[in-house]
């Protein structure tokens, strides 16, 4: 499978990232990327960056050494209606965000509370992608919230760093199973991202391609095919957002 973009990437911004911007960049550029997206943890992580750091992104050309570069951010999801950690006047000068659910800052709830915490997220008209949905940290109705994604036009991560053997998220590739069933029934479009924190991992979609082989998944659902691709989810839901 043709495989040329991820933006999923974390760099020293998020504190506990390994790797700097450019040494990201360097490691996309390496690896024939055409698109790296960095995503640093919004703050509500501990330890995290200040709000501020997301607010001069202006500064940071959108194409280095051959390579568009995407400037987004990683949000938590804080509550069961799906709310998040940076407010609208900071998200509309970014180009994308992740919203997921961590641990760190909120409580697992029922299946209910978490699919409503998702599918409250993607009512935010930045928010692009769902972290890690299949998490088993946090349960939830996985064929609601691919339903709900294909409605809202917002993609689901098949994350490679879920399904590392001792990973934290260990479970997740079960889940992947029945989420990726989901998606096929419904149409809804997937994007597989590394979680790279650090600068070897950048572009390493390993895992989760073998999950996508493993679930006879269709590429033509698979984002990470075309830069275009892409920027077509990003451009539908900014057009969703308050002038």
């Amino acid at each position: 499978m043709k495989d040329v973009l991820d933006v999923h990437v974390h760099t020293t911004a998020s504190r506990h990232a390994y790797s700097t911007f450019g040494e990201c960049v360097a490691a996309a550029k390496n690896k024939n990327l055409e698109l790296l997206g960095i995503a640093d943890h919004a703050p509500s992580v501990p330890g995290s960056i200040h709000s501020f750091y997301f607010m001069n992104f202006k500064v940071i050309p959108r194409e280095l050494d051959g390579i568009k570069i995407a400037m987004g951010t990683e949000l938590n999801i804080i509550d069961y209606s799906g709310s998040t950690d940076l407010p609208a006047q900071i998200l509309k000068r970014i180009d994308y965000a992740i919203a997921s659910l961590h641990k760190e800052c909120i409580e697992s709830g029922t299946v209910a509370e978490n699919t409503s915490a998702i599918i409250g997220a993607m009512r935010n008209p930045h928010v692009v992608i769902i972290g890690h949905p299949d998490n088993p940290q946090f349960p939830a109705d996985l064929d609601a919230i691919a339903l709900a994604a294909k409605d809202n036009g917002v993609l689901l991560e098949v994350n490679s760093s879920s399904y590392l053997p001792k990973g934290h998220r260990a479970g997740s590739a079960e889940n992947a199973k029945l989420m990726l069933a989901a998606c096929k029934k419904y149409g809804t479009k997937i994007i597989m991202g590394s979680d790279a924190h650090i600068a070897l991992d950048v572009g390493n979609h390993t895992l989760s391609q073998k999950v996508l082989a493993d679930n006879n998944f269709p590429e033509e659902l698979v984002v990470n095919t075309g830069v275009e691709k892409f920027f077509e989810c990003v451009k539908y839901r900014k057009s969703l957002a308050p002038v």
